[in-house]
């Protein structure tokens, strides 16, 4: 997300309506202190620009995949070969105040899901996290946005099997208009959703004001 936190995954079962808020937080973006003097630290321009393949609306589901959905159990690692990411995950639940546990910004390196929701190659929704940037340079998800259509994603889950995704497309939403419902909402099938933050940044905020959302597929 952007250059203070991250989020997790909600699960969309029963806690509905606290998942909502907790995953458009997560979704949302990261606080970003502000320097000595009070000088507002801005990120890379390259982190604001949004490619022309990412989308604002949804994209094209693919055709019904033959994959059979995986038994639970909880992702160890996520790998994106044509990014270069390779980063162990970390399961977190809520803090105290119902919002999302995040990792520490300072591994650049580690994801997040939230082990309410369904595990990664479940029937159902799954949903990873990972910071953008911080101020010591790009996170897990930097280049979240660069996926493409049938570009790869494993996850490699603790009971040693590996859920392989398809990229179906990204999408960037503005934080205002999130809706968690429609974005996570289960389509009776194996997928997952790949969430960080980007596009224009607030400096008198210290938030991006955009979300970007990757929608993959299981896959054989």
């Amino acid at each position: 997300m952007s250059r203070g936190r991250h989020h997790r995954s909600s699960r969309w079962h029963g806690k509905a309506a606290v998942a909502a808020a907790v995953v458009l937080l997560a979704a949302g973006g990261f606080l970003v202190a502000r320097a000595v003097l009070d000088k507002v630290q801005l990120p890379p321009a390259a982190a604001q620009v949004i490619p022309t393949t990412v989308s604002p609306t949804p994209p094209p589901r693919a055709p019904a995949s033959r994959a059979v959905a995986l038994a639970r159990s909880a992702p160890d690692r996520i790998e994106i070969p044509v990014l270069g990411v390779d980063a162990p995950v970390e399961p977190l639940g809520l803090n105290s105040d119902g919002t999302m546990a995040v990792p520490p910004l300072g591994n650049h390196n580690l994801a997040s899901w939230y082990d309410g929701s369904v595990t990664p190659g479940q029937q159902g929704t799954a949903v990873i996290l990972g910071h953008v940037d911080s101020y010591q340079g790009p996170s897990v998800f930097y280049r979240l946005k660069n996926l493409v259509r049938g570009d790869l994603v494993e996850v490699v889950l603790e009971d040693g099997r590996t859920a392989r995704f398809d990229t179906d497309g990204v999408q960037v939403i503005a934080k205002d208009s999130f809706q968690p419902s429609r974005v996570f909402a289960s389509a009776g099938a194996p997928e997952l959703r790949l969430v960080t933050c980007g596009g224009p940044f607030d400096a008198a905020t210290g938030h991006y004001l955009d979300s970007i959302i990757a929608y993959a597929h299981l896959v054989p």
